[in-house]
């Protein structure tokens, strides 16, 4: 079975876009947590953090700084934002594709699991 975030990246599915370069895309969650929830992902296929290699280190920067600027776009600057990783199961990881949860517009409970 085909990734269901690589078929967003190649644009087969559609998704609602926030930001887009060369290297990631961003667009909303489809089952947000928060009033604001944004998925980050490379376009080239991670399956995790974990699976990233010294190769992927300026791939990893690019992916951080679009969740940056998406938070920007979207206006959560000023209150604040979250940015959370979850790698593997355990951690809740339910989509095998690295992706960057970027969440905001309400104050957030720590610790968050």
């Amino acid at each position: 079975m085909a990734c269901l975030f690589c078929k967003i990246a190649n644009k087969e599915i559609p998704a609602k876009i926030v930001l887009e370069n060369d290297h990631a895309i961003a667009f909303h969650d489809v089952n947000p947590v928060a009033p604001t929830h944004v998925l980050v992902i490379p376009k080239k296929h991670l399956v995790s953090m974990h699976d990233a290699t010294p190769a992927d280190t300026a791939l990893l920067g690019e992916v951080f700084m679009l969740a940056r600027n998406a938070a920007e776009t979207l206006s959560l600057g000023d209150k604040g934002y979250r940015i959370a990783v979850n790698t593997g199961e355990d951690a809740g990881q339910s989509v095998f594709h690295l992706h960057v949860h970027v969440l905001g517009g309400r104050q957030l409970a720590w610790p968050p699991g």
